[in-house]
């Protein structure tokens, strides 16, 4: 069954090329995907200033996204910004993002899961969605390994060092069974610090790709969609069209 799956980078980002070859060796064979990012704004959304100005973007990229026939997109930033504004103005596009899969997927795997962070910043917004998901009662703890967005990728092997170190004070202190590398730009480390731990380590940006494929068949097989009678009620097109929204998102 084939699908057109588009991967989001709400930033400006120079890696458009790397997430497609590094996603790529990871879809399903029957899944087509293409990777964007911003053109202009912020390179990481660590604050929550930042994450207000791409929100807008993100809906244009949505809606342009269905027009173009894609079946699923998906929002890669932990924090997960816009998701549920996105759900609500696509019609038939699946739309997810990171944290939200990788939480679904950790609870199947074990009863708690510790995420890793960059810096403790990024905890309080972390936590809101946690709970607004409803798994707070799974979160072990949150670890930070003292590190920005932009230098997690800089020295790979020292992220390793610090994420393993965060990892096994998580599994032996808190008791997590599952690891969430809790920012995306912790991509392709997984295997490794998996083999290092012995517990499920997971890739969020995979987790997201993977949900997405998995949302995109039951919406195909079963007619399971995002219910648009309460949560996710789109605006009414009136209104829309007589405030002059159309061109906003």
């Amino acid at each position: 069954m084939r699908r057109r799956v588009l991967y989001i980078e709400p930033v400006v980002s120079e890696l458009v090329d790397s997430w497609k070859g590094y996603l790529s060796q990871f879809k399903d064979p029957e899944t087509e995907l293409e990777v964007t990012s911003l053109t202009e704004g912020p390179r990481h959304l660590r604050y929550y200033s930042y994450g207000a100005l791409v929100v807008p973007k993100i809906l244009k990229i949505i809606k342009e996204a269905e027009k173009e026939n894609f079946d699923a997109a998906i929002i890669g930033c932990f924090y997960d910004p816009g998701l549920r504004a996105a759900r609500e103005i696509a019609e038939k596009l699946v739309v997810t993002a990171p944290a939200e899969a990788s939480m679904h997927i950790a609870v199947t795997l074990g009863q708690r899961f510790s995420i890793i962070v960059g810096s403790t910043k990024g905890i309080p917004l972390m936590r809101e969605n946690v709970i607004k998901y409803g798994f707070q009662d799974h979160l072990a703890s949150f670890q930070a390994i003292g590190m920005g967005v932009l230098d997690l990728q800089t020295d790979p092997e020292e992220t390793k060092r610090r994420i393993v170190q965060a990892a096994e004070k998580a599994i032996e202190q808190d008791g997590a069974e599952v690891i969430i590398l809790g920012c995306t730009h912790q991509f392709g480390l997984y295997q490794e610090l998996q083999s290092a731990l012995g517990v499920p380590v997971i890739d969020v940006a995979l987790a997201a790709l993977n949900y997405a494929e998995f949302l995109v068949d039951l919406r195909n097989k079963h007619g399971w969609y995002f219910n648009k009678k309460n949560e996710y009620l789109p605006p009414p097109r009136e209104e829309i069209e007589s405030w002059r929204l159309l061109d906003l998102f």
